[in-house]
């Protein structure tokens, strides 16, 4: 009798190969696809921390303006600049910081494709003529990823009385006052915006006046 030697033919082997091949592809693919999953979620997760962090901290910040003067004078213009792409404003740090009135601003720095939000501080020099800038000043990287920054600003034109309604505008142009709220509004460079920031400062514009004009919402007097 002729004995016949079992074994696997090429057809069989190739069809093995092939579905051999087509397993491991679809096993890359899921890999794949979690990894990029896995990644995504991440940075999602990263940005949320980013974005409650950052919000946090600025409502801190923002509630704690202080209606700093040049000069520490009645008739000077406040420590503040509300601009539609930028903040700057005089505030409090907290004691365990170093403590102490600083004059901040928030803003956009070039980073790449999109931008860093950003907090310069710099001490304030009470015998300046006028605000100081903060080219070579200390930053703080609030947020990466940025694509827009906008600041809007509630409240009445200057000189203006309580009858005037206060509306919103993008620029703050009352040098004597505090808006009666700001908001902020950050769009991110995947196309996501944050949830507007309005803040309401808590230290009444009238503070450190030895007189306030109700009507005309000014410090008077020496």
């Amino acid at each position: 009798m002729n004995r016949r030697i079992g074994g696997f033919t090429l057809v069989e082997l190739m069809v093995a190969l092939l579905l051999l091949a087509l397993m491991s592809s679809i096993l890359y693919g899921s890999l794949s696809l979690s990894a990029t999953s896995w990644d995504r979620g991440e940075a999602k997760a990263e940005q949320a921390g980013d974005m409650r962090q950052t919000g946090e901290f600025l409502r801190q910040a923002l509630t704690a303006e202080h209606p700093l003067r040049l000069h520490k004078a009645l008739d000077q213009p406040l420590y503040f600049a509300g601009a539609n792409d930028s903040l700057a404003f005089a505030g409090a740090t907290p004691g365990r910081v170093g403590g102490g009135i600083y004059y901040f601003r928030i803003a956009l720095a070039p980073s790449g494709d999109s931008s860093r939000l950003l907090l310069a501080r710099t001490i304030p020099d009470y015998t300046a003529l006028k605000p100081p800038s903060f080219d070579g000043t200390e930053a703080s990287v609030l947020a990466d990823g940025i694509a827009q920054l906008k600041f809007s600003y509630f409240g009445r034109d200057p000189d203006a009385n309580d009858v005037v309604d206060p509306t919103w505008r993008d620029h703050w142009d009352d040098p004597q006052i505090l808006p009666l709220l700001i908001r902020m509004e950050v769009r991110t460079a995947q196309g996501t915006s944050w949830p507007p920031l309005i803040v309401e400062p808590k230290i009444a514009p009238e503070a450190g006046c030895r007189s306030w004009d109700v009507n005309r919402r000014r410090c008077v007097g020496s």
